[in-house]
């Protein structure tokens, strides 16, 4: 399998820590390739219709893209249970995509500041998009923390890198303010070796 690949992406290093945390690093290829929203990958043509990374080309099927598939993907091969069975499934589900929303504003306040001319960025949506990661925060640090604290699965993966791609890219406007126990808990799952190794710089 080939894992189309940039190590700044936060969708990218979710499927990077899960393949370190089930053990599936040396069954995928990882190919880097450089793209955004104005330049898509060339790599990707013919492959990935969204031109978006991740992307897993699979010998034996199409290519998956999104990182919710990729992840649920790999955790089924390996069967080590990180999208667990029974109800504890669509907590699992609810904390990746509230943290893959977190990722979502983030990405499009980078985008906005990095790709749009400076005299055309618009002040008010930016600070919509962080008043979301801010919801975001608030909700994880007030009702999360007992599951996040618990067993590892894909939710705590999802939400350690979202919580990293905004110390990357909008550590200015601290998620931490007012999120004690979040803080706290990112600062021991930070430490893991999966989450050292994938550890974006720049």
């Amino acid at each position: 399998m080939k894992l189309y690949h940039s190590p700044t992406s936060p969708y990218v290093r979710k499927v990077m820590v899960l393949l370190h945390e089930t053990g599936q690093l040396e069954d995928v290829e990882v190919l880097n390739v450089a793209t955004t929203p104005l330049a898509p990958a060339d790599e990707l043509q013919g492959k990935v219709p969204l031109r978006r990374i991740p992307a897993l080309e699979r010998p034996d099927g199409p290519t998956l893209f999104d990182s919710r598939v990729i992840c649920a993907f790999l955790d089924a091969r390996a069967k080590t249970g990180m999208y667990p069975e029974g109800t504890g499934r669509w907590d699992v589900l609810t904390l990746e995509a509230l943290a893959d929303g977190i990722l979502d504003s983030a990405l499009g306040m980078t985008y906005e500041a990095r790709l749009r001319p400076e005299d055309k960025q618009w002040d008010t949506w930016l600070d919509a998009q962080w008043g979301k990661i801010e919801r975001a925060c608030a909700a994880l640090n007030q009702r999360w923390m007992a599951h996040l604290s618990g067993p590892l699965d894909m939710g705590q993966v999802a939400v350690a890198c979202a919580l990293g791609y905004l110390d990357l890219r909008h550590d200015a406007r601290n998620w931490r303010k007012g999120n004690d126990a979040l803080s706290e808990w990112f600062a021991e799952f930070n430490e893991r070796p999966s989450m050292v190794s994938t550890r974006p710089e720049g």
